[in-house]
């Protein structure tokens, strides 16, 4: 369980930011599962799910960096929740997985081209002696607005996204699991994105990345 324990490049659970968020998220709790749950909520609703702030910037992906900004999407969020795990002596790793997401927004299927969120992140943590589930993205008031249950997290069950919203319609469709690991496979990560929307990575777009992103982010 070592290398689950342990700080790592992107999981950088010794960064003092990270270090402040998991000591003031942990509250009185002792107990490992109920510290997780604590750690789960404190990222779900205290970093703001924002899909427009995604960058090539490898630090972006930086679980330091979304307890910084205070607001991210799901892959810096699950490095958060995996970060502040390790801080608190709980063994973590982050998973990835291509989801459909059924009620996208137009804005963002139009910045995407498409209903799939691939490379969705999300956290593992080992709790009584088994890896459970744990996917910290979608914030209270952002499950509000969009009318979809809020992933709840015991320790026990696995948090995963609901297939139905609250009034029936399709929701979330798991298409592809690329598995767990110790640390984000970076170039992997990046690899398949590119090769799911290429128009991200354009020269284009590299070159106007900055003004893009502000100006999405503002549509």
């Amino acid at each position: 369980m070592r290398e689950y324990l342990e700080p790592s490049r992107f999981i950088d659970s010794d960064h003092p930011a990270v270090v402040e968020f998991a000591e003031q998220a942990r509250g009185s709790a002792v107990e490992p599962q109920q510290l997780a749950i604590n750690l789960y909520y404190a990222v779900r609703d205290r970093i703001r799910y924002n899909p427009y702030v995604f960058s090539r910037d490898e630090e972006t992906l930086k679980a330091s960096w979304a307890a910084q900004a205070g607001e991210s999407y799901c892959v810096p969020k699950a490095m958060l929740l995996a970060a502040c795990a390790r801080h608190c002596g709980i063994p973590a790793r982050i998973g990835l997985a291509d989801v459909r997401n059924h009620l996208s927004t137009p804005r963002l299927i139009a910045l995407l081209r498409s209903e799939v969120f691939a490379m969705h992140g999300y956290t593992e943590l080992y709790l009584n002696q088994r890896w459970v589930k744990a996917t910290p993205a979608f914030n209270l008031t952002l499950c509000r607005l969009f009318k979809v249950e809020p992933l709840e997290f015991d320790g026990v069950t696995d948090s995963v996204f609901h297939e139905y919203n609250t009034k029936g319609q399709r929701h979330m469709e798991y298409l592809h699991d690329h598995g767990q690991f110790a640390d984000l496979p970076v170039e992997r990560f990046f690899g398949h994105l590119a090769a799911c929307y290429p128009h991200l990575f354009s020269d284009m777009y590299l070159t106007l990345d900055g003004d893009m992103a502000e100006e999405v982010a503002l549509s």
